[in-house]
């Protein structure tokens, strides 16, 4: 009979924690058994796991990464692979998105594998994650309009969630998106709906395939409208404040600039308003913006103030759908028998200062 008045804690326990053989030494258990009761497999008696609870937690055990992963078959580590061939995704739309899944991976228990991939090695380090068991699943970050990683990663039966969406057949993988689309044929809509039929849209990379959606969405209301799109009124790359800044003056240099200006990004549209600022212009009087906003947390009020924002926008939270990215891939790792999960999520316009009161 074991006394259970060993297991209690002192100060001499808590700063010198044990190992699983030591522990299993103590209970008179097998180290298998003693794991396995540790991590709830059923063929372990409740009587005992909670015995073997009770010492792990009297003895301050706390069990080592490789000694979970060989008892659950996990790695309890999920893989976020950052392409850097074409641009950088570790800008605040990133940070805000793993801030979000980091919430979720926390809660289950899971850490993160952050791996930056040059250009040309972004297969390989899949190919490594799968054969060497580094990670029990991944996120799909920034999928273009044709997207390969998909294709691979069924392949080799990594489980994974893409942030987006690609190609034709999206119900034989997991996705979460915003309808880029309708987003910005709504927010052009409504800059035609105030007078404006000169419209610039400052684009994201359209090898994107978000990029390439609220092409679609722009172009759509125009359309709808009657009014002619204009290649000259139409620009794309990687969205920085600089390529806002410099896109801005581009067009306002134009024989006939557009009275409004549509940014796919929060950060090329700060880099328009100073171009308005250095031009004299203002933003709101002189010339309307409407720019997409993933709410991201350095630009939002530190206690919650209810004041009217500055950029109207397209609005929806990167960091609410990095924690539903994750939610929704550590799913699919619980159980691969599950059907795909697809969700397609509506951003909202918000009246901001930078167009007509409504």
């Amino acid at each position: 009979m074991i006394n259970s008045n060993r297991f209690e804690k002192s100060e001499t326990m808590a700063s010198a924690p044990i190992n699983l053989k030591k522990l299993s030494e103590i209970l008179g258990l097998s180290q298998t058994t003693v794991s396995r009761a540790l991590n709830g497999f059923p063929e372990v008696s409740e009587k005992t796991r909670v015995r073997v609870q009770q010492a792990a937690d009297g003895l301050n055990y706390r069990p080592s990464p490789s000694a979970a992963s060989l008892a659950t078959g996990k790695t309890r580590a999920i893989g976020h692979v950052i392409p850097i061939s074409e641009h950088r995704m570790i800008n605040p739309h990133f940070s805000d998105f793993l801030a979000g899944a980091s919430e979720a991976y926390a809660a289950a228990g899971y850490d993160i594998l952050l791996r930056m991939a040059p250009a040309g090695e972004e297969e390989d380090i899949y190919r490594d994650f799968a054969s060497r068991r580094r990670v029990d699943g991944v996120v799909v970050h920034g999928p273009k309009t044709v997207e390969p990683r998909i294709d691979l990663l069924k392949s080799i039966n990594l489980p994974f969630v893409v942030h987006g969406r690609s190609g034709s057949d999206t119900d034989t993988y997991s996705w979460l998106d915003v309808n880029n689309l309708n987003a910005f044929q709504q927010g052009t809509q409504l800059l035609i709906d105030q007078g404006h039929t000169r419209i610039a849209l400052v684009n994201g990379l359209e090898s994107m395939n978000f990029a390439l959606r609220r092409r679609a969405g722009f172009e759509a209301a125009l359309e709808a409208n009657n009014i002619a799109a204009d290649s000259r009124y139409i620009c794309s790359a990687d969205m920085t404040e600089t390529y806002g800044h410099d896109a801005t003056v581009a067009q306002l240099a134009l024989k006939n600039p557009p009275t409004a200006l549509m940014f796919a990004s929060i950060l090329p549209a700060m880099g328009g308003v100073r171009a308005l600022n250095e031009l004299g212009l203002r933003a709101g009087k002189d010339v309307a913006i409407i720019t997409y906003d993933d709410q991201l947390s350095f630009l939002q009020s530190p206690d919650g103030e209810n004041t009217t924002p500055f950029f109207t926008s397209i609005s929806s939270s990167i960091q609410a759908a990095g924690k539903r990215v994750a939610e929704m891939l550590l799913a699919q790792i619980d159980d691969s028998s599950r059907s795909p999960l697809n969700e397609l999520w509506e951003a909202e316009i918000v009246q901001g200062q930078t167009t007509k009161q409504t």
